[in-house]
């Protein structure tokens, strides 16, 4: 803290209370030389309870995943997960301190430092770039509506993560994890696993202890996936739980941002704070009566008794056998736990729905990219998608290693969300994915959820708008994390929560990765 910014809190205190400050803040630095606290797989409720007890302080904390990131994420040989840190944020977490010390009535999340995905919006010294070049000097005049939640909770937002580019809307073969500007993030399991995509860099610095939890966004499977290769807990909300305003849009219908986090409780704890009524997001307006102000109440380790749970095995078809009988092993946990695991059921609409090739997400993109775009200052280089394509063909060294045959697809088509074409898919798209898919199957078999190994099943609960919540599950012999994945109806977070949570506190799979000392 400067000495101008230490004056001017001085000014603010009394000073019997700025004495008291300054006495407390020593007391807790000298408890936490005496009482090592062991960070690395530490839950938020773990280090809200030792940042209250005076073990450390927010700043010590943040100094912490700062050396763990140098470490092992930017020495060259790291995990290249983070895309940027907030310069500001030993700071922010100085002042958190203080304002702890004054008041120690925080909430769950006040001090903790947290990673998110750069496609969500963050106001200056951060940047929002969605991993292209074309947006690398972009800084939003203000935080998404999701991020001014987490602040407003005392959340410190430690840095922005790496991520496929353009939320992978951009080429065909792009790998999970790679953008233009931030490079390839690596899987901290093993570099020759899939670390999934698009939040790739949120999951692999959480599974990582790059930072307490993360934040990542989903248009159909960019949360469930990376959470599966990473061995995190995933949570994708209905659309309408979590503003999208402030957000890099893909495709409105679809798109929602969502928890990541190393345990059930954490990912809860984030989604509580991140949950409100947008007025610049009018699925949240319409969504208000569904959502709960409380989502805590369903970790309940019973969560899995007399439940009835589905599985489809078509979705079976492409897993390894060795991922199967993971697969195998957590459904026979859950009728242990007393859930009724139906297997197989038949979700009647899964093969048309992938065999049918909609435009929905090629001309929303183009709408909604541009509609962004068009708000950026007059100093920036792109204003709309035409001009990103040609931007990366002039910087094609930079931008086109894997090409952009998406984005030139999506300013093929009209944006006219009144188009017949863009109409008729968008309701096919509903009706496969809702009436005749997961509303169909749910229904008429009674049952509370789907599950489906890893992230498979995602593009169904994206086009229904669905919610789904990816739990770690095991690992192969090589070490690789594995995922299931639970489904539900809109707005059945509850449900799944307690799912979630009592398949994590039956089997506690979740193992940290293991990295080598260099």
């Amino acid at each position: 803290m400067s000495k101008k910014k230490k004056f001017a809190l001085a000014a603010a205190l009394t000073g019997a209370t700025a004495a008291a400050l300054t006495a407390g803040m020593y007391l807790r630095q000298e408890v936490a030389r005496r009482r090592p606290f062991e960070l690395e797989e530490a839950t938020i409720s773990e280090l809200q309870s030792a940042l209250k007890a005076g073990r450390f302080t927010s700043k010590q904390l943040v100094q912490h995943y700062l050396d763990r990131i140098k470490k092992f994420d930017q020495n060259g040989a790291g995990l290249n997960a983070v895309l940027e840190l907030n310069p500001e944020i030993l700071h922010e977490a100085e002042a958190s301190d203080v304002r702890r010390s004054v008041n120690p009535d925080v909430g769950p999340l006040f001090g903790i430092p947290l990673l998110i995905k750069d496609n969500i919006g963050t106001a200056q010294p951060l940047h929002t770039t969605a991993g292209s070049t074309a947006l690398a000097d972009h800084q939003p005049e203000q935080d998404a509506f999701l991020v001014k939640q987490l602040k407003a909770a005392g959340a410190l937002i430690l840095g922005k993560t790496n991520l496929t580019e353009f939320a992978n809307f951009m080429a065909e073969k792009m790998p999970n994890g790679y953008s233009a500007l931030g490079g390839q993030v690596l899987n901290p399991y093993g570099r020759a696993f899939d670390v999934g995509g698009s939040s790739a860099g949120t999951g692999a610095a959480v599974a990582a202890n790059l930072a307490a939890a993360g934040v990542g966004t989903e248009t159909s499977g960019s949360i469930l996936s990376p959470a599966s290769s990473n061995s995190l807990v995933g949570i994708k909300p209905t659309v309408g739980v979590v503003s999208r305003s402030g957000l890099v849009p893909l495709a409105h219908s679809q798109d929602t941002a969502g928890p990541m986090a190393r345990t059930v409780k954490d990912a809860v704890l984030l989604l509580n704070v991140m949950t409100g009524v947008d007025e610049e997001d009018e699925e949240t307006v319409w969504s208000q009566g569904d959502v709960k102000k409380d989502y805590t109440v369903y970790l309940k380790r019973s969560g899995l008794r007399g439940t009835r749970l589905g599985v489809d095995r078509s979705f079976l078809e492409s897993v390894s056998e060795e991922k199967v009988k993971i697969f195998d092993q957590a459904l026979k946990k859950m009728t242990e736990k007393g859930a009724a695991v139906l297997d197989p059921v038949v979700i009647e609409s899964a093969e048309k729905l992938e065999n049918h090739h909609s435009s929905v997400m090629y001309r929303e993109f183009k709408f909604d990219i541009n509609r962004y775009l068009e708000k950026l200052p007059e100093t920036a280089p792109v204003h709309s998608l035409a001009d990103v394509i040609a931007f990366n063909k002039e910087h094609a060294d930079a931008e086109l290693k894997y090409g952009q045959a998406v984005l030139i697809k999506s300013e093929s088509l009209s944006s006219d969300l009144g188009n017949r074409q863009y109409l008729a898919d968008r309701a096919d798209d509903i009706r496969l994915s809702r009436k005749e898919g997961l509303d169909a199957v749910i229904k008429s078999r009674h049952l509370d959820a789907l599950v489906f190994a890893g992230y498979h099943g995602c593009d169904l609960a994206a086009k229904a708008g669905y919610p789904s919540i990816t739990v770690p599950a095991g690992y192969t012999e090589e070490g690789e994390p594995v995922g299931i994945t639970f489904t539900g109806l809109a707005f059945s977070e509850p449900k799944l929560i307690e799912l979630a949570y009592a398949f994590e506190q039956a089997t506690k799979a979740r193992r940290a990765p293991v990295f080598e000392e260099r």
